[in-house]
């Protein structure tokens, strides 16, 4: 009677058990795929002072380049969030990847501006699938008492992608003299592969060992919802935890994409570095939001406090944001972009994740985790341009750097103010 009626919930939410060491393959795929999709990014960065010398374009045009893929990126982060729901997470993340593994190509093909905009679009629009489906499928995968270091394990993908396009081009582009179009091609066929593999090698619905037994059932604990379920939108946007989370991300993401979009010209214009030292001096800030995202990450799930570890990141981040552009000394630019990736947006956003999911709707996970990107990578939309036009109009990027940590104030107020931790919630109750 047990066994049957185990199997009778797993065949009303369409989900397969799958072993103990499953979500180790989910995370290892989820930590590739942010890999590609940082590097995708960042190979643009260090080159942009190449790309607008061939197409003769100011800094704010250059800022544009990323703002328009981002603009893409974000607007198409809840639709495919439903349809991910709808029809599938897998499929969804797979035809993704494919389209932004062409347009990469592509975009070092193109000899136009114009062209390489419309590539860069597509582009957007291929990586727009991946965020909402691909950490609905995660955690949903990893066991609950290791989700914030599972999602700080595949976070810490970004940290490396970011790395790797930095280094590449600078070494492929800036030391070696290669044309800005390389770093695209080469990044093209993994990124291809991968989305083969995300659809060939994952399970779209899934209960983990620890929700396979009376317990669980008897707790509710799968109530991940099926795919087809109704999402509700209202759920979403009148949760406090949900909206106050989805201001401090945009803040978060805003000064974090000021600093990845700007500090390899800023290094070379307003500090003096040159080739490889540009790659390698900006790929502190990823460098140390590995360790620093996977040690709180830990320690987010033992404590399971959001709002503490708020108090301890976002002033240090608000401190260093500023700090890398007042300081005029090396050492302490350095140590500045090392204590940012301790603890900036790479570091804070496997707790966000973490406590987005436990605030969310559990049938409309996907549409909520893309709500999330989808309000914090507007941020990334308005930071370069916007930091591009100030550098045009201060004649400095300064003041960019310095917004950016206002920014971020004004999130972590909000967020200190409306949130409550889910241990709150449950005293009051």
């Amino acid at each position: 009677m047990e066994q049957a009626k185990q199997m009778s919930i797993v065949d009303k939410y369409k989900a397969v058990p799958v072993s103990e060491r499953y979500w180790w393959k989910v995370v290892t795929l989820g930590f590739f795929g942010w890999i590609l999709m940082y590097a995708d990014r960042t190979i643009l960065n260090p080159v942009m002072g190449n790309i607008g010398a061939e197409f003769g374009l100011s800094n704010a045009q250059l800022g544009l380049v990323n703002s328009v893929f981002f603009l893409a990126y974000a607007v198409t982060q809840i639709p495919f969030g439903v349809m991910a729901d709808k029809i599938g997470r897998k499929l969804v993340i797979s035809l993704g990847f494919i389209l932004f593994g062409i347009t990469t190509y592509l975009s070092g093909a193109a000899t136009a501006f114009g062209m390489f905009m419309l590539y860069r679009v597509l582009t957007g629009v291929g990586e727009g699938a991946y965020y909402g489906p691909g950490y609905a499928l995660s955690t949903e995968a990893i066991p609950t008492k290791k989700l914030t270091l599972g999602t700080a394990i595949i976070n810490s993908g970004m940290a490396f992608g970011t790395s790797l396009g930095y280094l590449l081009s600078s070494k492929l582009v800036l030391e070696n003299g290669q044309h800005w179009s390389q770093p695209f091609y080469i990044m093209a066929v993994p990124t291809v592969i991968l989305g083969i593999l995300y659809y060939t090698l994952l399970k779209e619905k899934v209960v983990r060992p620890e929700d396979q037994n009376k317990e669980a059932v008897n707790n509710g604990d799968m109530k991940q919802g099926s795919v087809g379920e109704k999402v509700s939108f209202k759920s979403i946007i009148t949760n406090k935890n949900l909206v106050a989370t989805f201001i401090l991300v945009f803040c978060s993401i805003y000064a974090n994409f000021v600093i990845i979009t700007w500090l390899p010209q800023f290094l070379q214009v307003e500090r003096g570095f040159a080739g490889t030292s540009v790659g390698f001096i900006s790929s502190l800030v990823p460098w140390a939001s590995i360790p620093g995202a996977l040690i709180l990450a830990r320690l987010s799930d033992k404590y399971r406090t959001t709002k503490k570890f708020i108090y301890f990141l976002v002033p240090l981040s608000i401190i260093t944001s500023f700090g890398i552009a007042f300081v005029t000394d090396r050492t302490l630019l350095i140590v500045a972009l090392i204590v940012y990736g301790l603890t900036g947006k790479l570091a804070l956003d496997p707790i966000l994740v973490a406590f987005v999911t436990r605030n969310a709707p559990k049938s409309s996970l996907s549409t909520t985790l893309s709500a999330y990107n989808f309000i914090g990578m507007s941020g990334a939309i308005l930071a370069p341009y916007i930091t591009g036009w100030i550098a045009d109009t201060t004649g400095s990027m300064k003041v960019g750097f310095y917004l950016a940590s206002v920014l971020l104030t004004i999130g972590m107020v909000i967020f200190i103010i409306m949130a409550k931790d889910n241990e709150q919630i449950d005293e009051a109750k």
